[in-house]
């Protein structure tokens, strides 16, 4: 039975990740030190919590000497692209410092093989639609910034160490497990579904629409959603490939399919039965009018088809989840 180290295992993504590599017989051990996952998750997802920062490189060296890895996802990030922006210091320590402290550890200890949480972030401004793995890659924010300094970094790590890697860039996770033991719970929500679907519940007053001016049918963003467990079963299917003998390199997660924030509010409001208060609002600086995914590699190389392609099925599930959160 492989051993799977997953960093920020605690957290949305990751934890649904513990789950799935549980049911396909993988044995995981989840790095997370709480700050933004949650220990409950663990307990549903099956993984072994060892509360561990990744600042810590001695509490990072003896976890390595106390278990043999045969693979590590690295989910464990900082994600608000706002926050980056005003706290830069913050992003670049914990996604790119830590990372760092994390590769070291791998190489190290003679891991070979590392799937990386990466961003559509990466690409910045899109230059044409849908987005490929070939277009630029000039990040607006310190958030992206330091996912692409990972990706130089795993580039280099690869070619020196021998370090086989995939680079996932999501475009926007959403929905839950259809268990509905576990899902989506930032301390600071800052996505649009749950925080669409909170406003139905009552838990916030209103949802804002940031501009309705844009350069698409009904002026609001276009984005791409694609489901968590979409997400998960791609780094699963990647560490697999990557065992096989796939060389490394990156690849895009998304459905190919975009829809506007009218669109997902319209849809949240169907599945619930409910109407929302939204009020429209200025635009907010750097969002690109529309980000959709070109996931032809994926599917090709990984063998990855996405299962959620209806977003009011993938609504569904984080409705469910909204309505019973377990943390």
């Amino acid at each position: 039975m492989k051993n799977i180290l997953v960093t920020g295992g605690a957290g949305y993504i990751g934890s649904h990740a513990v789950y799935d590599l549980q049911k396909h017989g993988y044995k995981c051990v989840i790095l997370d030190n709480l700050s933004e996952g949650h220990e409950e998750s663990t307990y549903i997802s099956g993984g072994k919590l060892e509360k561990v920062d990744l600042n810590d490189l001695p509490a990072l060296g003896r976890l390595f000497n106390k278990y043999r890895f045969d693979g590590v996802l690295h989910f464990a990030g900082f994600i608000n692209v706002g926050e980056s922006v005003n706290a830069p210091k913050k992003y670049y320590q914990n996604n790119a410092v830590c990372t760092q402290n994390l590769l070291n550890a791998v190489v190290d200890r003679g891991v070979k093989y590392m799937v990386f949480s990466s961003t559509c972030a990466v690409y910045g401004n899109p230059q044409y639609l849908p987005l490929d793995e070939k277009h630029p890659r000039d990040p607006i924010n310190p958030y992206g910034k330091t996912k692409l300094m990972t990706e130089f970094m795993l580039e280099d790590y690869c070619a020196a160490y021998g370090l086989k890697y995939a680079s996932l860039r999501y475009f926007n996770a959403s929905g839950a497990d259809e268990s509905g033991l576990i899902g989506e719970s930032h301390n600071i929500e800052t996505h649009l579904i749950p925080l669409v679907l909170k406003t139905l519940t009552g838990e916030r007053d209103s949802i804002k629409i940031f501009g309705n001016d844009y350069d698409t049918p009904d002026g609001t963003c276009i984005r791409d959603y694609i489901h968590v467990n979409d997400l998960a079963s791609a780094h699963r299917q990647a560490l697999e490939k990557l065992w096989a003998g796939m060389e490394s390199g990156c690849f895009n997660l998304g459905t190919g399919n975009g829809h506007s924030v009218k669109e997902i509010i319209s849809a949240c409001e169907e599945v619930a039965g409910r109407r929302v208060n939204a009020a429209v609002t200025e635009r907010r600086p750097g969002d690109p009018p529309s980000l959709v995914a070109s996931n032809d590699k994926a599917k090709k190389i990984l063998e990855w088809n996405p299962k959620y392609m209806d977003i009011k099925e993938i609504i569904r599930t984080a409705w469910q989840w909204e309505q019973h959160r377990k943390y």
